[in-house]
């Protein structure tokens, strides 16, 4: 009898992993909508550019001219990475290759933390492991979460190519390629998810691992062109290095994605080895303890919230700096890149709203300064959100602080802050347009204060956020929903000749086109207006409301 209750018992491992099935079925119906968006956005982002390819350069004497000029500028290798052959699929993978695999290691990261660290931080975790859930189970369900949302990438990127036309091997290649990459980042995040124990920390090591490898790999391609056929050794520091030398439709290096391989693996094991050797809620890094008395700084809320921005607002100022000095280094080369190409010159003109293709392309990349600075509003008014459901608002609350006092430090930081990205990103791409040129005095204040007329549509969406957060809580997930839809009218739109009407719901869309357009103030007074009337309401919303 105690035999056979010794061998029916469950092993370690068993126990380790009890409630799995059920925890990757509340993962994957929690983020039902997320996967789905984030997979749809990045294979239709995919399929729009290797349709409009095709409709660009339709003669193999232009995908030749196109692939040598952007070999030959090393601003444009930074930016999109090396040109290793000109057909379609070659084209197609230098042209949205690099930024579909960063956005897949972002989904990934995103979906780990948000399954192990943000749970356990919330004290859900606890809640669930008082039930039958083994100690790594949380851990099993996000990168399983993962793991599917790569797999969609893997089978729908080699479906929409291989719909195309392109050969088979290429375009398996490129999934491959993509959906290992977000699995490498999908472990840095499991690893970063023990080793702290906030999430925005844990979220903040695992993004800035994602940064540094597009640092690496874009200093590695602006170093050395893909001319010789080689790769600088910066390209092969990176994960992102890793799956633009697998050279899908140039090759197919099938062996360079054993590095993504290997990390991958590597990080989970350490992942869950972590996992076994801390409680729940506790991570390796201990928190740094306060000093025994506040400084003058922490007296107010407005002290606390530049406290709790301070270090994400300057990650971005560097973040949108180093973006805007790689534009101004790209913009002047406008002319050679479209060459004599009618349909590339017409896409850059509609673009940029201007005849003349330098300042199309000029006033094209400001305006996808100010597309990206949306991300930052958005997430710095949803800290806001984080704030209330991880209980950390009720102290601050129960004093002699009133909700809209507590409110308003995170929209200062949030508004301004928006004006302090913009900044640094106007003045990166001023100064290096500026010296591009030949004409740093003239250039510089033209671009920042065409960089600085998109704070008013930052600031409609930064509005919009707030009165989510506010008066609609419980579709605060619908945030990134809008962002995205934003970036994509913002810089697909025009490029697959959407309707104006669809393009005019992006408050983008009604600011002129700087540099070099005429300027008048009624679309500002409207955006601005707008931009005022939303957080009132949200404000309004918030101060009638119950805290979650």
């Amino acid at each position: 009898m105690t035999a056979a209750t010794i061998a029916a018992a469950p092993t370690a491992s068993a126990r380790h992993l009890a409630g799995t099935p059920t925890l990757i079925r509340l993962a994957l119906r929690r983020d039902r909508v997320l996967i789905p968006v984030w997979v749809v956005a990045l294979v239709g982002t995919l399929s729009s550019t290797e349709r409009s390819l095709e409709k660009l350069y339709d003669t193999a004497a232009e995908r030749a001219d196109v692939a040598h000029d952007m070999n030959a500028n090393g601003s444009f290798r930074a930016l999109y990475g090396a040109v290793y052959a000109d057909s379609y699929g070659a084209l197609t993978v230098w042209r949205v290759g690099a930024t579909v695999a960063l956005l897949a290691g972002l989904m990934s990261v995103l979906v780990v933390i948000r399954h192990t660290r943000d749970e356990e931080e919330t004290g859900r975790q606890e809640a669930l492991s008082a039930a039958m859930v083994g100690r790594r189970a949380p851990l099993t369900a996000a990168l399983v979460g993962a793991a599917l949302a790569n797999l969609a990438l893997l089978v729908l990127c080699t479906a929409v190519l291989r719909g195309a036309g392109q050969p088979t091997a290429g375009s398996l290649a490129f999934g491959t390629a993509v959906a290992l990459t977000g699995m490498v980042f999908a472990g840095i995040a499991a690893v970063a998810a023990q080793l702290t124990e906030n999430t925005r920390l844990a979220r903040g090591i695992a993004v800035a691992a994602l940064g540094v490898a597009f640092v690496l790999r874009a200093a590695g391609d602006a170093a050395r062109p893909a001319a010789d056929g080689g790769s600088h050794p910066l390209v092969w520091a990176t994960p992102l290095g890793w799956a633009e030398n697998v050279r899908p439709f140039a090759g197919d290096r099938w062996w360079a994605l054993l590095p993504s391989a290997a990390l991958a693996a590597g990080c989970a094991v350490l992942a869950y080895a972590l996992a076994g050797r801390r409680d729940i809620g506790a991570g390796f890094i201990r928190p740094r303890p306060g000093p025994a008395h506040a400084p003058s700084s922490l007296a107010g809320v407005y002290g606390l919230a530049w406290r709790l921005h301070r270090g994400t607002l300057a990650a971005w100022a560097v973040g949108l700096a180093f973006g805007g000095a790689v534009f101004g280094g790209i913009a002047d080369g406008a002319k050679d890149i479209v060459g004599d190409n009618d349909g590339t010159r017409d896409l850059v003109r509609r673009m940029g709203g201007h005849v003349d293709l330098t300042d199309a392309f000029l006033s094209t990349l400001i305006g996808l300064l100010g597309l990206i600075c949306v991300v930052f509003a958005a997430g710095s008014i949803l800290r806001l959100r984080d704030e209330e459901t991880a209980a950390r608002a009720e102290p601050l609350l129960a004093n002699a602080v009133g909700r809209l006092r507590w409110a308003g430090g995170h929209l200062l930081a949030a508004y301004l802050g928006t004006a302090v990205v913009l900044t640094a990103g106007g003045l990166a791409m001023g100064l290096s347009y500026g010296i591009t040129v030949g004409d740093v005095s003239g250039q510089l204040p033209r671009v920042l204060l065409a960089t600085l007329a998109q704070t008013p549509a930052v600031w409609v969406m930064t509005g919009l956020a707030v009165l989510i957060v506010g008066a609609l809580p419980r579709l605060t997930p619908a945030v990134w929903g809008l962002v995205g839809l934003v970036i994509a009218l913002g810089w697909l739109g025009p490029a697959l000749k959407l309707p104006q009407a669809l393009l005019d719901v992006s408050p983008f869309a009604h600011l002129p086109k700087l540099p070099g357009a005429d300027v008048t103030a009624t679309p500002y007074a409207y955006l601005l207006t707008l931009a005022a009337i939303l957080p009132i309401v949200g404000l309004t919303g918030l101060r009638h409301r119950d805290l979650d």
